[in-house]
């Protein structure tokens, strides 16, 4: 049996990422992914605005006590507040971070994250390609 695709709400990521300079204002998106139909249905919304060979550029909208469950990256990740109240535990230490936070995670370093409140975040993550991984 057949079932039909979801509906995509946003654009598909080739054209969408692939102008060379792009512009974003982060308000404006935010509240657009909060009118999304049946988005944040665990409490929270996301979008990728860029995606360029090992980079990728999110912005996050979480409700107050929405979780992140524990997870690694294999790149380095930096995590930058825009308003709001997130706690990140990264290597058993919680961090807590207010608007104009930033948090710089190197690679594989495990983590969760909990918003305290509403919060935007910014996430970027640069992975390492696969050969400089396997360095020692």
């Amino acid at each position: 049996m057949n079932d039909p695709q979801p509906q995509r709400l946003r654009q598909h990521p080739d054209p969408r990422f692939a102008a060379p300079v792009h512009q974003f204002g982060l308000a404006a998106v935010a509240a657009k992914l909060k009118q999304e139909f049946n988005a944040g249905e665990a409490g929270r919304r996301q979008e990728t605005l860029y995606k360029h060979g090992t980079t990728t550029v999110s912005l996050f909208v979480f409700g107050r006590l929405t979780r992140l469950p524990p997870h690694r990256a294999g790149g380095v990740v930096t995590i930058q507040v825009l308003d709001g109240h997130l706690q990140v535990t990264a290597e058993g230490k919680a961090h807590d971070l207010h608007a104009g936070n930033l948090l710089i995670l190197a690679p594989g370093i495990e983590h969760d994250v909990v918003a305290l409140h509403e919060t935007r975040m910014l996430l970027t993550v640069n992975l390492q390609p696969p050969q400089e991984a396997a360095k020692p």
